[in-house]
């Protein structure tokens, strides 16, 4: 099972480049010209080589520097070690959510440098300043300015638009719609159960994390949405709350008989091959999912396509959450300056070019026009009317032994599919792990 971040194998760099003109950072190594600065970056599925081209491409501009690049997929176990002892990375690329919660523990610590001005610095060797390039929204949630002040301390890096995935030529052949509403849901569910097909599966029930967020920004707006991050007492007795989980209930009706019994890590793909084999209509999923079933067989009409979620109304806004990785500063980092001054560089027509080259998309303004075939339709899927990003997540916490709102909200929804808990069950126990998150909130 892949989501935003696919890891693979290890490296260790250390490559030596040019100086950036850029700052008074005291720390320095070997002679007197030369600054050693030391890049932090996840190996994920986009791999090692994409940060060692882009550093040789930051060193040709550049001269004096020496370069220490580590990439590693298991990048927390090597780095946090050597941070205990006091040596920490200059820049980090390091998503939050992941298991070992490395970026979540600099955020609780106080331990990530203020990075709000470098939005208003120009891209490196360019004219437009970061915030200009970066598409509107992504430095607005609590994944980048995770104290709900409206100051930033993690830059959007790598973006990936979810939403629910289908077979356009199943949808043509039968001469059905794309569905809008939740309405036009139902009504297409209804038309397809008579022909044998579900309307809806799911991967497992963590895939609800994008298509949930999507409802409740669609059920009360962006305020909503972050009173929701925010654990605002009583949030989860709203109506736009509650229309979410009843929407959720009613998705029980529609949904493949088989899709609880294979909703864990071990058989996930079965319930993804329903929609391959003409057997579910829609799955919340991810890019990441056409390069998973690869080599999966598939009805010939299979084409895949992705839809952002039904709006409650006609007319309304409808979303599509997007994924992202973040990279920051520690605020204990010896090179500070060079490292904001580097994270410009991140955004340059360069830089942005070979991550794409890659596989890594960014979001900047216009990176779109540069895809090709099904990636311009699923990055693409914001150009269309009514169509908004939801991103975002849960504020910061202390933690609370026993209580987490991960498997508590989505953990959940294999007993609300199998009708063995009650909507009202379920509310409850969002409201309760809700009110014990918010006296715990930093």
């Amino acid at each position: 099972m892949i989501k935003a971040s696919v890891l693979f194998s290890m490296s260790t760099v250390l490559l030596a480049v040019g100086l950036v003109a850029c700052g008074n950072d005291e720390a320095t190594t070997g002679s007197e010209e030369s600054t050693t600065f030391h890049v932090a970056a996840l190996e994920s599925g986009y791999g090692s080589e994409m940060w060692e081209d882009v550093i040789e491409a930051y060193g040709a501009a550049n001269e004096d520097v020496t370069v220490k690049l580590t990439t590693e997929s298991n990048l927390e176990e090597v780095i946090r070690p050597s941070m205990q002892a006091g040596d920490y990375p200059d820049v980090v690329l390091l998503a939050m959510n992941r298991e070992e919660a490395l970026t979540e523990t600099l955020v609780r610590e106080n331990g990530l440098e203020n990075i709000t001005e470098v939005l208003n610095r120009n891209v490196y060797g360019e004219e437009q300043s970061v915030e200009d390039k970066l598409i509107d929204g992504f430095t607005e949630t609590f994944a980048t300015n995770p104290y709900a002040d409206g100051e930033t301390y993690l830059a959007p890096m790598f973006y990936s638009p979810t939403g629910l995935f289908y077979n356009v030529g199943l949808l043509e052949e039968k001469g059905w719609d794309v569905p809008e509403t939740w309405d036009e849901m139902w009504e297409l569910g209804d038309k397809a159960q008579e022909e044998g097909i579900w309307l809806f599966t799911y991967a497992t029930a963590s895939y609800f994390d994008t298509l949930l967020g999507s409802m409740l920004y669609a059920s009360g707006g962006t305020d909503f949405y972050n009173s929701v991050m925010m654990y605002e007492e009583g949030v989860w007795e709203k109506t736009e709350a509650k229309q979410v989980l009843e929407t959720i209930q009613q998705l029980a009706d529609y949904t493949h008989p088989d899709t609880v019994a294979n909703a864990n890590p071990n058989d996930f793909r079965r319930n993804q091959q329903l929609i391959l084999n003409n057997e579910a209509l829609f799955m919340p999923n991810g890019t990441w999912v056409e390069g998973e079933m690869e080599d999966a067989p598939r009805e010939d009409n299979f084409e895949w396509g992705m839809m952002p979620v039904p709006s409650f109304g006609e007319g309304e806004d409808r979303y599509a959450f997007s994924f992202f990785e973040q990279i920051w500063v520690p605020s204990a980092a010896e090179n500070k300056d060079t490292a904001k001054e580097f994270i410009t560089y991140m955004y340059s027509e360069e830089a942005a070019s070979i991550f794409l080259d890659h596989g890594a998309v960014q979001p900047i303004e216009g990176i779109t026009d540069e895809l090709e075939g099904a990636r311009q339709v699923y990055y693409g899927v914001y150009d269309d009317e009514n169509v908004l990003p939801a991103m975002g997540t849960f504020v910061s916490t202390e933690p609370v032994p026993g209580v987490s709102m991960s498997e508590t909200l989505y953990g959940s929804i294999d007993s609300i599919m199998n009708d063995t808990m009650t909507v009202e069950q379920w509310q409850n126990k969002i409201q309760e792990a809700n009110d014990q998150l918010k006296q715990a909130v930093e």
